[in-house]
């Protein structure tokens, strides 16, 4: 890639910021792989982070002959070592790193993939393109909102291919399925719904600090987020369900159904309002994000309504549609003469309103969404990616736009629902299904609260609220020597 000299210049001015904040900021590396990747070379890749989603990267990796598996990161040494059995056979084991600073020295390393804890993705990531690293990195690829925007901005200035982990995007009988809502067969699509059905457990009640698993860096679990061991059974996991590592299932299932959702609406810019209602409700523990959560997004010409609910599903859910019922992950996309219904990731099934199924698909697994993230590095060409880090970024705001809406919300009685879109038929049906869900479950609305969160107006242009509390919450506070480096527009 050609350096011009205003880039040179800003490397040697973040270089010796760097090192003046002791490692706060880390130089931007312009420099290419050491060895580019040619058509016959195999790609050499990282895995970080194999704890939990990281096992199955492992998994793909492995088995894709494209790809040599080099290395391994973790800054838990157990986590790495419960995978060693999958490297029996292989011409050499991978290189085991703790720290995930020293892995990205190593020039030999083409690309990385990244599936740690949420807070950890969007620094990594752009660590690891300042290397000269392609990216795969797991839904979702920010913490934040401006975290997207900010690794969108580091992949178009640096030249890398970054793609984010929703494997649905390359999977046959989805695709195949969006041709058909985009071809126009069921008529203009101005409605979609992002659903996870999924039952989460309470993480439970204590007032002790987490146990830290023997040999694990808390500097290097901890990274961006505050030096603080949190007061839960266990660390790994539910990390999910605490705000400062995760995003509850709004950021942590739902990424791969709004982005779907999203797909199929054909929006390219974030919604114009957005409002959340729900809680943590039916339980109290130590995580401070829903569990229960509506959140409505509204464009001029569009809407989304993303229904996460994780008590206990008694009494079946249709929505009145062909396709379901619902439960796990699904989606609905609504067009004027029909509708099409995607149960799981690889599959859909196109109806008419009068419930005749027009068509249907099916097919794909998860190697193919790794497969095109080869692809693209060889082509060198972002546009090849399924999933490209800008529509990464798109949907998993989508999420953090949710939940900020909630975190500035308010307790409210038991069937309070938000002004947003009140008489939509969607709206209506959807909040009515929450409100009877809840009430099968048993939930006292006096031990767990129901919030109705703030209704967000956002400037797509700029990616920011009217809202100055809520444009506190599009970003957090890094603790230094873990400060997501922005890109210079001046």
């Amino acid at each position: 890639m050609d350096i011009s000299r205003r880039d040179f210049v800003e490397t040697a001015i973040l270089a010796a910021m760097a090192a003046l904040a002791g490692g706060s900021t880390r130089a931007v590396a312009e420099d290419a792989p050491a060895k580019p990747v040619g058509p016959n070379d195999k790609l050499r890749v990282a895995v970080i982070g194999v704890n939990g989603q990281g096992g199955a990267h492992l998994g793909e990796w492995l088995r894709n002959p494209d790809v040599d598996l080099v290395a391994v990161c973790d800054c838990d040494p157990a986590a790495y070592q419960k995978h060693v059995p999958k490297f029996k056979g292989l011409a050499h084991q991978p290189e085991y790193v703790q720290d995930v600073r020293k892995l990205l020295e190593n020039k030999n390393i083409d690309a990385v993939s990244i599936a740690t804890p949420n807070h950890w993705h969007a620094l990594m990531a752009v660590w690891a393109m300042q290397a000269g690293k392609d990216v795969y990195v797991e839904k979702p690829c920010s913490h934040n909102v401006h975290e997207g925007r900010v690794m969108t901005d580091w992949a178009r200035k640096l030249g890398r291919m970054c793609q984010m982990g929703v494997q649905s995007r390359s999977m046959t009988g989805m695709r195949q399925g969006l041709e058909f809502i985009h071809s126009g067969k069921i008529g203009k699509v101005t409605a979609a719904r992002a659903i996870c059905f999924r039952r989460r457990d309470s993480i439970g009640m204590v007032d002790t600090p987490a146990p830290i698993p023997e040999g694990l860096d808390f500097n290097l679990w901890a990274g961006p987020a505050p030096m603080v061991v949190p007061k839960r059974k266990r660390l790994h996991y539910d990390w999910h369900w605490v705000s400062v590592t995760g995003n509850g299932d709004l950021g942590n299932q739902n990424p791969h159904e709004l982005d779907k959702a999203r797909w199929g609406l054909g929006k390219q810019e974030l919604p114009k309002h957005v409002v959340s209602l729900g809680g943590r409700l039916g339980y109290t523990d130590n995580g401070d994000v829903a569990n229960s959560q509506v959140t409505i997004y509204q464009w001029d010409d569009a809407m989304l309504i993303s229904d996460v609910r994780g008590l206990p599903i008694k009494t079946p859910i249709t929505f009145g549609l062909k396709g379901g019922p619902f439960n796990g992950a699904a989606n609905i996309w609504y067009g004027t003469e029909g509708y099409v219904v995607g149960p799981n990731y690889n599959s859909c099934v196109a109806f008419d309103y009068a419930g005749n199924q027009l068509d249907k698909w099916s097919g794909g697994e998860y190697q193919a969404h790794f497969a095109n993230f080869v692809k693209a590095i060889r082509s060198r060409n972002h546009k090849d990616l399924h999933l490209d880090i800008e529509d990464g970024h798109l949907s998993s705001a989508l999420a953090h736009l949710g939940n900020v809406s909630w975190h500035l919300g308010k307790p409210v009685p038991e069937g309070t629902r938000p002004s947003l879109m009140a008489d939509n038929q969607h709206v209506m049906e959807t909040l009515t299904s929450f409100e009877n869900h809840l009430k099968e479950d048993g939930v006292d609305f006096n031990a767990t609260k129901l919030l109705l969160g703030q209704e967000l107006t956002i400037d797509p242009q700029t990616e920011r609220s009217t809202d100055e509390a809520a444009n506190k919450l599009f970003t957090r506070e890094y603790r230094e020597g873990f400060v997501l480096p922005e890109v210079s527009h001046g």
